[in-house]
């Protein structure tokens, strides 16, 4: 039977820096109010936010490295790419922001580089924090949830799937972890109409597919932790 919709649901699919030093003006702001750059700093951050979108990481970290460190926007955009290219100056970046206007993205990377290591308790706990400061951040919700998935707190997994479904919808990283869970509990008939409402291509339902076996041997699903967006000014 499941062999039967799982093909029924793939054939309604058509396709597919480094020293970590406090801002003392962003010490004293509260979160979500930090001091704006320059206008020309505020073009090169977006010069290195648009070849950090594009994949090309190095020569995003090489821009950022043209801007003042004392910016706790030029500090989180590196403390990202670094843990994206797998660099260890990512975590005392990341831990710099705590305590700045930046707090939440400080905590979400902290949790991210746990949950990459495996360490589902340090990130649930760094991540809980994050998802305190900012509650309307997908991306923060969808990663907590992954968390939860991994140690099968399901109904935990999926409220904050479904939060950051509604949250930011079109974006289908979260609605792909439910799909995960859907299939983990056999319930094939949800994680279809899921699939279509989503428009889920079939790589990625077959993607969600091994997930879900992978955790019912006891595995991890960390690869669907979600990449930053753009940070705001």
């Amino acid at each position: 039977m499941k062999a039967l919709l799982m093909a029924t649901l793939l054939l309604v699919l058509t396709g597919c820096a480094a020293d970590g030093r406090f801002d003392l003006q962003a010490l004293n702001a509260k979160p979500g109010q930090c001091p704006k750059p320059t206008p020309e700093q505020d073009l090169s951050l977006s010069l290195a936010d648009d070849m950090a979108n594009e994949g090309r990481l190095h020569a995003s970290l090489a821009n950022l490295e043209g801007l003042p460190d004392n910016l706790v926007q030029v500090r989180v955009r590196k403390a990202r790419v670094l843990r994206q290219l797998g660099r260890s100056e990512a975590e005392p970046l990341y831990r710099g922001l705590l305590g700045t206007c930046m707090a939440a993205e400080g905590e979400h990377g902290l949790g991210q580089l746990a949950a990459a290591k495996g360490d589902n308790g340090m990130a649930m706990s760094h991540l809980q924090r994050a998802a305190r400061l900012s509650p309307t951040d997908e991306k923060i919700r969808n990663d907590l949830g992954v968390v939860y998935l991994n140690q099968l707190r399901l109904q935990d997994a999926r409220f904050e799937f479904l939060t950051a479904m509604e949250l930011k919808q079109g974006d289908n990283l979260a609605a792909l972890n439910m799909v995960t869970l859907l299939i983990y509990q056999d319930k094939w008939d949800d994680a279809a109409q899921l699939v279509t409402r989503a428009n889920l291509s079939p790589d990625q339902v077959s993607a969600a597919q091994a997930r879900a076996q992978k955790l019912k041997s006891g595995g991890k699903v960390v690869a669907t932790i979600a990449t930053p967006a753009t940070p705001l000014n």
